[in-house]
């Protein structure tokens, strides 16, 4: 679900926080179950068993200090995943250090509700991410913010330290390069 869209299934995002930030052990539980979806398809590097790691490092994180954050949904989703970017970047560079295998970037599956993600759509899970995981770094990481995780531009913009219009070149750019290459591979698809 797209930031700031409301709930399908009733969810309270506002109230499960507050009760969370005073310490409700049921709503934290709630907000996991709410976004840990979304968030294993972020951090998804080619290893489900990394990816599940990574994730418990940024829960962790946000146990210890929900308490001091401040903000309502839409602040919480990016705390989360700038946490959880941090988490990332320093797993890709204990994995520089020490790796024995290539590393996928990507989640396994497109999210929905952005017509972006239709591009992915078009072709199989394993093709897709080999496609994505291709293009240069900052390309990729905006791509499964934007269009992965369904994070807006401005969000993006806050995780990876960059200016929104640079998210929105790196975002075009990368579903151009994916446009590319579906033609390429014979798959007709337009991406503007």
């Amino acid at each position: 679900m797209p930031p700031g869209a409301p709930s399908t299934t009733g969810f309270d995002f506002a109230a499960t926080l507050d009760a969370a930030r005073l310490g409700d052990d049921r709503a934290l539980a709630a907000l996991w179950l709410e976004l840990q979806p979304s968030l294993l398809r972020y951090l998804r590097v080619g290893d489900p068993d990394a990816a599940e790691d990574i994730a418990s490092d940024t829960w962790l994180e946000v146990t210890r200090r929900l308490d001091r954050f401040t903000g309502g949904e839409r602040e919480f989703r990016g705390w989360l995943f700038t946490i959880a970017r941090h988490r990332l970047i320093d797993a890709r560079r204990r994995a520089a250090r020490h790796r024995t295998a290539p590393v996928a970037w990507l989640p396994d599956r497109p999210g929905g509700d952005d017509p972006a993600a239709d591009v992915l759509g078009d072709i199989s899970t394993q093709a897709s991410l080999r496609l994505v995981s291709e293009l240069p770094p900052e390309q990729a990481e905006a791509v499964r913010l934007r269009v992965m995780v369904g994070l807006d531009t401005g969000e993006v913009a806050q995780i990876m330290g960059k200016q929104p219009g640079n998210v929105r070149v790196l975002s075009h750019r990368g579903l151009r390069n994916l446009a590319r290459r579906f033609t390429m591979m014979g798959i007709a698809h337009s991406v503007s």
